[in-house]
């Protein structure tokens, strides 16, 4: 008996496929987990294959549709690894909600010059939660020199980067992490923004779950549990705490600035009336 909600995988599935044709893309990967467990609800890979009529005659794209992209395939997450910046910044009392910061289009760390988005345009003075709202490159850079690497190491650690979730799935990569004594600060400011870092898509989701529930890294999975010939229960999932990376305070603070990204930043395409989302 899987975790998976068939109602919610066909949602999940019917969106995937229109992001698929609208943008054009190669291949699209989405999951749904449930921030209080781990237990993956909906988990959709495409292109996919009918499983009543697996591609038998090709067995390069047998083998190329099967792979579970969303377990074994690295990426560079970007600005959507600013949610464990930030958590990890105000977690550490690197800043505060109070906190402001200044954007004149681009920050120089060692020599090198790390532009924002907009640095057509900068983004002056900003609080944390506008700083977010803006996705501001600057201020994360800022973020994760002032925590230093032995701590912002510390807390991507806790939150499972660079390590593999344990997911009861074959073939998990562990996303690739700098090796902590060959980090320099430019290195580090740009991993503060989501660059030079890679992750897998359960590992992120993984993480930002961790950041919302109240502080708990839980161990992804999905099986549910297992029965016999009779439907009688051999063993069931209980859901596992690897870790809690942020204080239940921190993750109530970090609700409410990414909630304000979705209602007023730059995640409102993803705002849905009658529902409080985070982004």
């Amino acid at each position: 008996k899987l975790t998976v909600n068939y109602a919610i995988e066909s949602f999940v599935h019917e969106v995937a496929q229109k992001c698929m044709d609208e943008t054009g893309a190669k291949n699209v990967q989405a999951m749904v987990m449930d921030v209080n467990s781990g237990a993956i609800l909906a988990s959709v890979v495409l292109p996919d294959y009918d499983l009543n009529n697996p591609p038998r005659d090709d067995i390069d794209l047998l083998n190329e549709l099967s792979r579970n992209r969303n377990v074994t395939d690295n990426y560079e997450p970007g600005s959507t690894f600013k949610i464990l910046t930030t958590a990890a910044a105000l977690d550490s009392g690197a800043a505060t909600m109070d906190s402001l910061f200044s954007c004149n289009g681009s920050i120089f760390v060692d020599g090198d010059r790390i532009k924002c988005w907009r640095s057509y345009n900068p983004h002056g003075t900003q609080t944390l939660t506008e700083a977010v709202m803006n996705s501001c490159n600057p201020v994360f850079v800022t973020l994760a020199l002032r925590m230093g690497r032995d701590v912002f190491y510390d807390y991507l650690v806790d939150f499972g980067i660079g390590q593999k979730t344990g997911v009861d799935l074959s073939g998990e990569s562990a996303g690739q992490l700098i090796a902590e004594k060959y980090v320099k600060n430019v290195d580090l400011a740009r991993i503060g923004f989501g660059q030079s870092v890679a992750v897998t898509p359960i590992q992120l989701l993984a993480a930002g779950c961790a950041v919302v529930n109240g502080g708990n890294l839980y161990r992804p999975y999905v099986v549910d549990q297992i029965l016999d010939g009779e439907g009688n229960v051999i063993s069931s999932t209980e859901p596992e705490i690897l870790s809690n990376p942020v204080s239940a305070q921190t993750s109530a603070q970090m609700r409410e600035i990414l909630e304000k990204v979705v209602s007023d930043g730059g995640g409102r395409n993803a705002y849905v009336p009658g529902y409080r989302i985070g982004g």
